[in-house]
């Protein structure tokens, strides 16, 4: 099998033309008040998870480099972010919603016109098949523009005057200050978007921090947010983590953080943000989603919901299914239909068509899920799947592991990859204790036929995980929907209307009911002499 996947990779006369003459991205620039500052210090190398099959072996694509920036360069770039907002008295924070979103609208349509690169480096950067990759920058574009939507709406029920107990008032939202941006690796366009574009629209100026990994994903949008927003509205920083982010943190100027990753590095930056009961944090942290599979289930469409629920896009999703419980009774049957299911996913490079397991991003990956593959099978499990657990370079085979138990690492550990847990039970209560005791708690699959069981299973997580998911595998669509977590999967909700509220305070100016500030109000909304007291209705 580690032969087999190695002759996925392919020569360099194999790749197909329009990737084979693809030139790698030297970007030694960044955007800081409104211009593409050069930056003369070092670059990253940025290399594909695609390896190049040559004489001397395999060898990783470059996709291209980005800058590297310092501790002080970072700074310099929060100090404009915070200039630009000046108090909430900055030209983007006091511009009326209807600007804001014209400059949101401009910024979707040369969005577009880079449809075609960005696509191309989701899957040079970070493996993502082209039909993974095409759906995620047109779930992206759509999440623009329910924002811009849902915000027209929620501007239409403040335009107008409430009078309760002789006070006259208007509730309006107002932005917070600065945001600093942090997205996941595994859906950078996509997931940085749902912080990034109601932090803007709200009113708010903006730090944007790339990952490690789909670093160069926003290279094509840098001169569309330059052209779009007033200067300093959004700026970028690139550079290690651990150099340019906690200066950022410490030095208390950020507002809000908007941060998809593990909830330890989310606890490191709050500690060293030193008023941190005025920062605002929306976090998108690790979970264990648990597939909950009891006796009377429909394994046929159990088990799809279950290969795709854990080994889309390689398994790398938050929302992905991490453990499986399923009852002992069918426990083979489950078993063999999985191993048959996975054994039929195509494997291969992101430009082929239909395929499911690709390469992965992050170079010690890998290593990590063979070494809880190793820890598995030393304490009583087994491979069921013919070939998991195989690897080569960065592509690693899915391994289906049977029975896991609570003394192996992948019972408790996020695996975050193509490594499927699978724990026999006899008693419901065994995976509801799972559950309660896990520090996670984020969503969960439960499937069968029976509506007691399912009741009762409903009422005993409903309490413990945000969503449970019928017959089904975990996501986060429809957008509409709340998303969030519970314990150490989330701080925050996350959807669209929750985004905008989130990024925002409510505000009332109020007055006493008199003739001589009915007058007062009338001539200032008459007149047009303030943006926030308004009854223009957004169309």
């Amino acid at each position: 099998m580690p032969r087999k996947i190695e002759e996925l990779f392919p020569d360099e006369n194999q790749i197909p033309e329009q990737y084979r003459n693809w030139q790698p991205i030297r970007q030694d620039y960044y955007l800081i008040d409104g211009e593409l500052r050069s930056w003369d210090g070092p670059l990253q190398e940025v290399y594909s998870p695609v390896c190049i099959r040559t004489a001397a072996g395999c060898r990783n694509k470059p996709v291209g480099e980005a800058p590297l920036l310092t501790e002080e360069a970072a700074l310099e770039t929060l100090a404009v972010a915070v200039r630009a907002y000046a108090n909430g008295r900055g030209v983007w924070p006091t511009m009326s919603v209807g600007e804001r979103i014209q400059s949101v609208q401009r910024f979707t349509s040369a969005m577009l016109q880079k449809r075609a690169e960005i696509v191309m480096l989701l899957q040079w950067e970070i493996g993502k098949s082209l039909q993974e990759a095409e759906r995620e920058f047109e779930r992206a574009v759509t999440y623009i523009r329910d924002t811009v939507e849902l915000l027209k709406e929620l501007d239409r029920s403040s335009s107008r005057f409430v009078i309760q107990q002789g006070i006259i008032g208007q509730i309006r939202r107002a932005p917070l200050g600065v945001v600093l941006c942090m997205g996941p690796y595994n859906f950078p366009l996509y997931e940085t978007f749902t912080t990034l574009m109601p932090a803007l629209v709200m009113g708010n100026t903006v730090v944007l921090k790339p990952p490690r990994f789909g670093v160069l994903v926003f290279q094509p949008l840098l001169e569309a947010f330059r052209d779009s927003f007033p200067p300093g509205v959004i700026n970028t920083v690139y550079g290690e983590g651990e150099t340019v982010v906690p200066p950022l943190m410490a030095s208390g100027q950020v507002d809000v953080l908007g941060f998809i990753g593990t909830h330890r590095v989310a606890d490191a930056l709050r500690a060293v943000h030193p008023r941190p009961h005025r920062l605002r944090c929306v976090l998108g942290l690790d979970a264990k989603n648990p597939a909950i599979i009891l006796p009377d289930a429909d394994l046929e469409l159990t088990v799809a919901e279950c290969i795709q629920g854990s080994l889309t896009f390689n398994g790398q999703r938050c929302t992905a299914l991490k453990i499986m419980f399923v009852h002992r009774s069918i426990a083979a049957d489950f078993l063999q239909r999985m191993s048959a299911g996975i054994d039929a996913l195509k494997c291969g490079m992101p430009w082929e068509y239909g395929v499911t397991v690709t390469p992965l991003p992050e170079p010690e990956k890998p290593a990590y899920l063979e070494g809880l593959v190793n820890d598995a099978l030393n304490l009583g499990a087994r491979v069921v799947n013919p070939g998991g657990g195989a690897r080569s370079a960065s592509f690693f085979y899915p391994a289906l592991l049977y029975p896991v138990t609570p003394a192996m690492r992948i019972y408790h550990e996020e695996q975050f990859g193509p490594a499927i847990a699978v724990v026999p039970f006899d008693d419901i209560q065994e995976p509801i204790e799972y559950v309660v005791a896990s520090n996670y708690g984020q969503q969960a699959s439960i499937f069968g036929q029976n509506t007691d069981q399912l009741a009762q299973l409903v009422d005993a997580l409903v309490n413990q995980v945000c969503r449970i998911n019928i017959n089904s595998q975990c996501q986060r669509s429809p957008d509409s929907f709340p998303f969030n977590g519970r314990k150490n999967s989330a701080d925050g909700a996350q959807s669209v209307a929750d985004a905008l509220r989130f990024f925002s305070i409510r505000i009332v100016v109020a007055a006493r009911e008199t003739d001589a500030n009915r007058e007062i109000i009338t001539s200032i909304v008459r007149e047009r002499k303030s943006h926030f007291l308004s009854t223009d209705y957004m169309l």
